[in-house]
């Protein structure tokens, strides 16, 4: 009875049925909240664990039908490895191995030319929680590198005491909440939250209602622009002849709309699941200026993110928890290789495979690290120019940021392309439509930059520490 209630649904609102799942379990995750908070708040550990784990599996059979025994496979392997093989760097290594060579098979043997809702949607969030849970920041290795007084606050706050139990680990993986688009949180913010520590009342439910009702009325706009324009922007409309007819300046305007649209539906999910994140509690982050502050599962800086002009900026307000999650457990575990260039190609290279095996998602990543990297150099081209920088200060700046804006929204949806497009004959006939001109525009600028420096900036500004 539920899947002709579902197609009927899906063909009344014009969305994939796929879609229309996915978007209903994430705002089931309300009322599974408000189960917790009114219910189960108060009761033991285990009662809560299996709340969690119930509700998780039974959002995963919804979707995905018989094949969540992928996610079961790995979360019994994950526990194995925290029992049998203790803290050893043989137990790290062997986690990251294992739930990354299961996400790399899952995506060769499901993959298809379209983006396609499937099992390795949630599983590629659930890799990264498993194989955080036996990093050096958690239980690992803690007391095998250093003494717990010589950890970071980072490592105090994240670290675990014991190995946790089957069914804890089962809670922490399928929590309603960040089970299917994330976000990431530790499994000791976990543990905190099933020990009613998580709250700005003491030993009672949260009084996060209202911030978790602007996060989900903030998600609900943008699910509503991306339903609205969505179907004048489709990803197809690229590999028409129709598109390929339109003056250069049109086929440029529709990529910058384009990504403004499609970034909408990463938006609407991540803040719509963070609100769950919020009402359950999980979001609490303390005490800030007098302020409590529920911005700990924090997917998306909302503002930001359509008010900066810079590429940098965009990056840091999208995806934040996992972009935070490679940081700590790929980039600043790199330090040994000496290089924080090679650190930073080797984390988007892992990011990249992350994603999937498509060469789209290749391009994207290696476009965004030249992105990155040139307009480092303009900025600090900018910073220690006397003129640019009075230039920039000056009563020209709303003209400069029109400009800057357009050309940032233009050149951040043109590594989205491969990303959306997946093959490279689908890609490669978007770029060369318009000429290649983003990647004629930055290798412009990556040349040209070094001789306005020697042209624009004084001498003694111009040592390699002034340009990072």
């Amino acid at each position: 009875m539920a899947a002709p209630l579902m197609e009927k649904l899906s063909e009344s609102l014009g969305s994939p049925e796929p879609a229309v799942r996915l978007i209903l379990s994430i705002l089931i995750g309300y009322p599974f909240a408000l189960i917790y908070r009114r219910y189960l708040f108060y009761q033991p550990a285990t009662v809560i664990h299996l709340f969690h784990a119930i509700s998780g599996l039974a959002l995963a059979a919804f979707n995905f039908g018989s094949q969540i025994y992928h996610s079961a496979v790995c979360v019994l392997v994950q526990f194995l490895m925290l029992r049998l093989m203790g803290r050893t760097v043989t137990a790290v290594l062997s986690s990251f191995t294992f739930q990354m060579v299961y996400l790399l098979a899952g995506y060769y043997y499901t993959a298809t030319e379209e983006y396609d809702i499937k099992w390795t949607m949630p599983h590629c969030v659930l890799t990264l929680k498993l194989v955080g849970m036996l990093t050096v920041d958690h239980i690992a290795l803690l007391c095998l590198i250093k003494p717990i007084s010589q950890l970071s606050a980072e490592q105090k706050t994240s670290a675990l005491s014991s190995v946790p139990s089957l069914l804890e680990v089962c809670g922490f993986s399928y929590f309603y909440g960040g089970f299917l688009v994330g976000p990431q949180f530790t499994m000791r913010n976990y543990q905190r939250l099933v020990a009613r520590e998580l709250t700005d009342c003491p030993g009672k439910p949260p009084n996060s209602g209202i911030p978790a009702l602007k996060r989900f009325g903030l998600g609900f706009v943008c699910l509503l622009l991306y339903t609205i324009f969505s179907p004048y922007y489709p990803d197809s409309y690229y590999l028409t002849d129709e598109y390929e007819a339109q003056p250069f300046w049109y086929r440029c305007v529709f990529i910058l709309l384009w990504a403004k649209v499609i970034l909408y539906k990463y938006v609407s999910c991540w803040v719509i699941a963070e609100g769950v994140c919020v009402l359950s509690g999980l979001g609490y982050n303390g005490v800030v200026d007098g302020k409590h502050q529920w911005d700990a599962c924090a997917n998306m800086k909302v503002w930001m993110f359509e008010t900066t002009p810079l590429f940098g900026g965009t990056i840091s307000s999208f995806n934040i928890n996992t972009n935070a999650w490679v940081a700590r457990h790929v980039f600043k575990r790199l330090k040994f290789l000496g290089n924080k260039t090679l650190s930073h190609v080797t984390t988007l290279f892992f990011l990249t495979i992350w994603h999937g095996l498509h060469s789209g998602y290749f391009l994207c990543f290696s476009m965004e690290f030249f992105i990155v990297t040139v307009e480092r150099q303009a900025l600090a081209l900018v910073r220690d120019s006397p003129l640019l920088s009075k230039v920039a200060n000056s009563a020209l700046y709303p003209l400069i940021y029109v400009v800057q804006q357009f050309i940032h929204w233009l050149f951040m949806g043109y590594p989205l392309v491969p990303f959306c497009l997946f093959s490279w004959d689908k890609w490669l006939k978007v770029y060369s439509s318009v000429y290649f001109c983003g990647h004629l525009f930055f290798l412009a600028a990556f040349l040209i930059i070094p001789h306005l420096r020697k042209a624009l900036v004084p001498k003694r500004e111009r040592s390699p520490q002034k340009q990072d």
